[in-house]
């Protein structure tokens, strides 16, 4: 079994944090922003489909309200 060293895993950790490309502010703010628009029009999206589809099982069995 291997031993357990704590403070060459915390090494290994700062030098992995270190390799990681971090985004810009920018960056961030845009894609924040693109997913934000996308869940809204996919919200959109699925409230239209609900709505024909409710209209047309009432239309079909004449029941629900």
């Amino acid at each position: 079994m291997a031993k357990i060293d704590p403070v060459q895993y915390v090494r290994e950790v700062r030098q992995e944090v270190s390799r990681v490309t971090w985004p810009s502010r920018k960056e961030t703010l845009i894609t924040t922003g693109l997913v934000l628009a996308l869940s809204a029009l996919a919200a959109v999206f699925f409230l239209v489909v609900d709505q024909i589809i409710a209209f047309a099982m009432r239309w079909l069995f004449g029941v629900g309200a």
